[in-house]
């Protein structure tokens, strides 16, 4: 049998049309590949739900399902462990491969020379997403990064006060104990008991730690082991009050709840891209008041580190500029669904699960189901199993992935469904919940 031909582009014609899809394709044009592949789709799905509220629009499984066709889960794994990292969309994938291939045609001139162009068009559509202005945007790698770049940034001195929260995520609080071990400063943590279902009780307890001495307080809008909502607003309003300035961690936030970044009245605020928004991994932004770039340092060098410019925090050296590309398909992706719709939607995967396990004997929730202090993030255990127990049994034998925690007080497994998240898969959740309480009862 004659070999079969396989039809092959020469390296030329490869090339240009590597060049024609970075200028054609780009996330910021209109010919997109969330334009090319979801857009008419998306919409024409969502006809049907323009009469409807977010709420109620929440439970059309016929709308969920062309959202969920998007993403290239693993259908033998069932991923509830979104509240770590999240997958991409298949489009935020093609992007960066598509942008990857090309930066590999001749990484200095289409790194630096091309694909470095986005980053404008890029922040221009984070800062529209936020609610802020571009000009208060920065884009960095993750919020470990952008936190720290705020945390090692100010200008403190020795004996000046932080207050936080031992529940606040452990790289914060590791780069705070680290400014006091080396300067002297005072990093005090509240212990909350959560769930909480009392604004006033929260911002109490902030305020009743202020001293002469507080500078900063640090507070983490989204709790990512249990999944709490903090009231930062009032918190700011409180702390401002005070002369104190606030730095929000808004990692769990962001993508997933519809706020605008003022709104929350903090005074920094940073947050990983690749969690809710779905971002490609290793992603996130920053966002300062404007008056307040001019004082903090960059974590990286800069030739003008006083600089009153937001980008002098994007001093990395080479980066990904594929990524970059990727952040802004996700953006479409996401504003595709509408910001309102996504976070209904969520919430009601996370009730739907929760409502269901809470009346099973020994089955405890650790978070509240008020819309007002959850939205994704559910921790739950069962009476006489280890965090950990209940992760292995639930991924050993029904192939749930989630996460144990054992963090301060908290012990419990964390539960986070996402949009791709079918009801049959939380059908199962509920299911092998019911069960592993069951034998371990018996």
């Amino acid at each position: 049998m004659a070999p079969t031909k396989v039809q092959t582009m020469s390296i030329p014609g490869r090339r240009t049309f590597l060049k024609q899809a970075a200028a054609l394709a780009s996330a910021f044009s209109v010919n997109s590949l969330f334009n090319q592949a979801h857009a008419a789709e998306f919409l024409a799905a969502s006809g049907s739900l323009d009469h409807l509220s977010a709420e109620e629009a929440a439970s059309a499984e016929d709308f969920w399902a062309v959202i969920q066709r998007a993403y290239s889960v693993n259908p033998n794994l069932i991923n509830l462990n979104n509240g770590g990292v999240s997958p991409s969309p298949i489009v935020v994938q093609q992007a960066v491969e598509r942008f990857n291939e090309l930066s590999n045609e001749g990484p200095s001139y289409y790194m630096w020379r091309i694909l470095d162009q986005g980053r404008e068009p890029l922040r221009a559509k984070l800062a529209e997403l936020g609610g802020c202005s571009a000009e208060e945007v920065a884009v960095d790698r993750n919020s470990t990064e952008a936190l720290n770049t705020v945390i090692y940034g100010l200008e403190l001195k020795a004996g000046d006060e932080v207050i936080g929260a031992k529940q606040d995520y452990p790289n914060m609080i590791e780069a705070w104990r680290q400014r006091a071990a080396r300067e002297g400063i005072v990093y005090k943590q509240l212990n909350f008991e959560f769930p909480i279902e009392d604004d006033a009780q929260i911002v109490r307890a902030y305020e009743q730690a202020i001293t002469a001495r507080t500078k900063i307080i640090h507070v983490t809008h989204m709790i990512n082991w249990v999944g709490q909502i903090m009231p930062v607003a009032a918190i700011s309003e409180m702390a401002h009050s005070h002369g104190i300035e606030v730095i929000c961690d808004s990692a769990h936030s962001f993508g997933l709840m519809d706020f605008k970044i003022p709104d929350l009245g903090c005074d920094y605020m940073g947050t990983s891209l690749h969690k809710f928004l779905s971002a490609p991994i290793g992603s996130g932004m920053l966002w300062m008041k404007r008056e307040k770039i001019e004082k903090i340092w960059p974590l990286t060098c800069n030739a003008q580190p006083r600089s009153a410019d937001i980008r002098k925090f994007e001093s990395l050296g080479t980066r990904s500029f594929p990524i970059e590309e990727g952040i802004g398909e996700a953006i479409n992706f996401h504003n595709g669904i509408g910001a309102r719709r996504k976070e209904a939607r969520i919430r009601y995967l996370k009730d739907y699960w929760a409502t269901r396990v809470q009346s099973i004997p020994n089955v405890k929730l650790h978070t509240s189901l008020n819309v007002k202090y959850s939205c994704a993030i559910c921790g739950v255990s069962i009476d006489g199993m280890t965090p950990s127990d209940f992760e292995n049994a639930l991924f050993n034998q029904y192939k749930i992935h989630t996460v144990g925690i054992v963090w301060e007080n908290i012990r419990c497994v964390r539960v986070t469904p996402h949009v791709y998240t079918t009801i049959a898969d939380l059908d199962t959740l509920v299911g092998a919940i019911g069960e592993i309480a069951a034998k371990q009862r018996s």
